[in-house]
Order: structure tokens, then sequence, then C-alpha cells
């Protein structure tokens, strides 16, 4: 399948997933592909002079997912959001990577570019602005570091 259209990737993996691709999961890959240009310039704005190519695929993966479902899938909180691809760093890339993509998050939130509703804001679902502390925040690790190795 290397080399193929992720539509096609997609339709083939649906087809022979056990278990089944959730309509969601399915949902997030078509939406990252939708807005794949204006999510990596958002995440490209707020990674302060990182490039996405330096940054590990994993965490590119992870943010542009994130990205994805804070701009554009306002039912998820986005305290939801940054709480679970934290989550996802920690179990999948290296140990400054949730670090890396909390602060680059909360700096989108922060930015005031995120779609909240009022009743997420009351409810306590939508971090407050310097929350999510961006200073010294580490560099991504580099591309050739892996789970449990720093780069």
């Amino acid at each position: 399948m290397r080399g193929a259209a992720v539509p096609e990737i997609l339709t083939a993996r649906r087809a022979q997933a056990d278990p089944p691709v959730s309509e969601y999961a399915e949902g997030l890959v078509r939406g990252v592909v939708e807005h794949w240009r204006e999510i990596n310039e958002r995440i490209g704005r707020h990674a302060e002079g990182w490039s996405l190519e330096r940054m590990p695929p994993v965490d590119r993966n992870i943010l542009r997912i994130a990205v994805l479902e804070l701009l554009w899938r306002p039912d998820v909180p986005p305290r939801v959001v940054i709480d679970e691809a934290v989550e996802l760093a920690k179990n999948l890339s290296t140990d400054r990577s949730p670090m890396f993509v909390n602060g680059l998050l909360g700096s989108l939130v922060d930015a005031g570019t995120v779609p909240v509703t009022a009743e997420q804001t009351a409810a306590g679902q939508v971090p407050a602005a310097g929350e999510v502390s961006v200073a010294g925040r580490p560099a991504p690790p580099g591309p050739d570091a892996g789970p449990g190795r720093e780069a």
C-alpha cells in the first residue's frame, strides 16, 4: 500500500481490520487529510521556530489529530483533546514529547482561535489562558528519537 492515497488505504484497512476501524477514527483520518494544509500551518505557527520536519513523526501526527479536534470537532472539549494528546505522547513517543505536545496545544487554545461553547467554559472543559504553561517548553525531541530515548 506504500504510495497509495489515504482514502484507498483507509478503505482497505477498514475492510480487513479486526476489530473494525471505528467511524470516529475514520472521521479523524479523513478530517486530517481534508484540512492538512491548515492543520500543518497552525502547528508550525505555534511550534515557535520548530519545523514539522524536525518533530518526531509520532508527535506530528498526535498534534495533527488534536488540532483537527480542537478546530473542527467542537463537540470534544479542548481540555479532553489536550489530555488525550498528552497521554498518547506519554505512551507512544519520547520522554519530552508530552510536555511539548501540551505546550503547543495550550498555545493554540491561549491564542483564542479554538471555538468553544459557553457551556464548555462554564464546565471547566477549556483551559484558562496561561493555564497550560508554554514558558520554558523544551524543544521537540529530534527526529531520530524513539520511545524512551532522549534526542
